[in-house]
């Protein structure tokens, strides 16, 4: 292929009913927690903000990040729309990364390093890349973000009403290869504002442990 760029699809369209208001502009350390998706994901082009808020409209299209806003109502849409948007502007992408917006304690370096390998493996268009953290060493927890090949785009775009992405890696558990994250609480979400505290807390564990943490 003459084009094998990696994008990458943020995903920001929840409706944040566990945290009483919108958790992406919560804010983490001085900054909207959506920021922390941004600096993770500053390494990758194509990109693209995928959101039913206005508000987190307005702050993309202040940092001058690609955003997409839209009033669908299913997880399968914010998949969809995003993934069309960039085949729109760069239709030989070799893979699509799609990142949680409420994981603030992804690093850029942990996102580059799937990338990374992504790109270095001799069957990228059939893999799919699922970031996961050892506990104690094992077993291992697997979450997102999740890179899947090209081979897979056109399941992604006809997702069942309502699914996400779990549905394509449940069909294809074979081509699933797991990458390690630097720290497990990279995986974790901000689904509570005491989930927001904990993983505040951590993150000055984490700057000890990562020093690059954060930044």
């Amino acid at each position: 292929m003459k084009n094998e760029a990696v994008g990458a699809v943020i995903m920001a369209s929840g409706l944040a009913r566990r945290f009483g208001s919108n958790k992406l502009l919560a804010d983490f350390g001085g900054e909207p927690m959506l920021c922390r998706a941004l600096a993770a994901t500053a390494g990758i082009a194509p990109r693209l903000v995928v959101t039913r808020s206005e508000e987190v409209h307005k702050l993309c299209t202040t940092l001058d990040v690609p955003v997409l806003l839209h009033a669908l109502p299913h997880r399968s849409d914010t998949v969809r729309l995003g993934l069309s948007a960039l085949l729109r502007g760069q239709p030989a992408l070799c893979g699509c990364l799609f990142v949680p917006g409420d994981q603030p304690l992804l690093r850029r370096s942990t996102v580059d390093g799937m990338c990374a390998a992504f790109a270095s493996s001799q069957e990228k268009e059939r893999d799919i890349f699922r970031l996961c953290a050892p506990e104690n060493g094992s077993p291992f927890t697997v979450g997102s973000p999740v890179l899947f090949g090209r081979e897979y785009f056109d399941a992604l775009l006809h997702l069942p009403e309502g699914k996400g992405g779990g549905v394509v890696l449940r069909q294809h558990t074979e081509c699933v290869r797991l990458f390690a994250a630097g720290h497990p609480a990279e995986l974790e979400d901000a689904d509570t504002p005491e989930a927001l505290r904990r993983l505040l807390t951590q993150e000055a564990a984490l700057k000890k442990v990562l020093p690059e943490a954060g930044d």
